[in-house]
């Protein structure tokens, strides 16, 4: 009986999910809003009207911060401007951000010098923006619609529609072709990003708003309100979902799209599972607050960012 007893022990060790702890984190000054990681730069959008860029390969020091103009509040006070979007694309940056003047957004372009592409004039509703070349990048509206903003005569190439339902992010592929949208009905709408043309709409998994959404080797993830994480498959159509027990916020894909990650509790644990069997493959544990961005650098490297300013950094073959 004890040597039954000891071999279910002793397979109860084995197979439980590693539990694992940050090997980083890198303090930054403001509120994380946005994060993307461009080779061994790691630039993040804050709260403080600033970007930040950190080298990944030189134990995360500073390498630059970029700041834009303060605006004002409804008192006409000047505050920060939220950076509510960023990017970089060779060593040029973009900053999305803030108006204060009615709920419009002002896009600026860092190379060598500040340039702003739009203001509150333009009244652009945008929530993300993205780089697919030096000369193009693409525009999320709150009012989920896309557009491809022509950065030369910064006019829009198209601007598309996607639903009345209100936006919550996109992601690109990694070659920029296709971009996946996300909104407040829980369809995940791919369009070709060269077009706007709406290829395929990836539907019946989420039944409400999805927050996140990544989209790697052909394989969308989506963060639910339903506290559902879905995985589609794009080409087929198909998707499944790994249930959490909390509204799930955040979502990230390794390059190969063999593993997805999930804020999946309370907590805000980070789950990360294999994407083919859904098995759990580790509990990332040491987030403080809500996530808001999470990233694969590799197949194991992590950075996973919150509603503070401490991002942290994670190896899964720690486990």
């Amino acid at each position: 009986m004890k040597q039954v007893l000891l071999l279910l022990l002793c397979n109860i060790f084995l197979y439980a999910t590693p539990t694992l702890k940050p090997i980083d984190s890198i303090e930054i000054n403001g509120t994380v809003k946005d994060m993307v990681l461009r080779g061994n730069q790691l630039v993040v959008a804050t709260d403080m009207g600033h970007i930040e860029i950190k080298d990944i390969d030189n134990n995360n020091s500073s390498i630059q911060n970029i700041s834009i103009p303060n605006v004002k509040d409804f008192m006409g006070d000047e505050i920060p401007a939220r950076v509510m979007s960023t990017d970089r694309i060779d060593n040029r940056y973009l900053l999305l951000s803030d108006s204060g003047k009615g709920g419009y957004s002002n896009l600026y372009i860092y190379d060598k010098n500040l340039t702003q592409i739009l203001s509150a004039k333009d009244k652009k509703a945008l929530i993300k923006a993205r780089f697919i070349d030096k000369e193009h990048i693409l525009l999320g509206y709150l009012s989920n619609e896309v557009a491809l903003l022509d950065l030369k005569s910064k006019k829009e190439i198209y601007r598309v529609q996607l639903s009345e339902s209100k936006f919550s992010d996109f992601a690109l592929n990694i070659d920029k072709t296709q971009a996946v949208f996300s909104c407040e009905s829980g369809i995940l709408t791919v369009v070709d990003v060269k077009t706007g043309k709406v290829l395929k709409e990836l539907q019946g998994v989420n039944l409400d708003n999805v927050y996140r959404v990544d989209f790697k080797n052909g394989i969308v993830s989506g963060a639910g309100q339903d506290r559902r994480g879905s995985i589609y498959n794009v080409r087929t159509g198909k998707g499944s979902y790994i249930a959490g027990d909390f509204l799930i916020y955040s979502t990230a894909l390794s390059p190969s799209a063999s593993k997805v990650a999930f804020a999946m509790d309370e907590q805000n644990n980070i789950s990360i599972y294999n994407t083919s069997t859904k098995s759990k493959i580790a509990l990332l544990k040491g987030q403080k607050s809500t996530l808001n961005v999470i990233i694969f650098q590799d197949e194991n490297k992590i950075f996973s960012a919150s509603e503070d300013s401490t991002i942290l950094v994670w190896d899964l073959k720690l486990k």
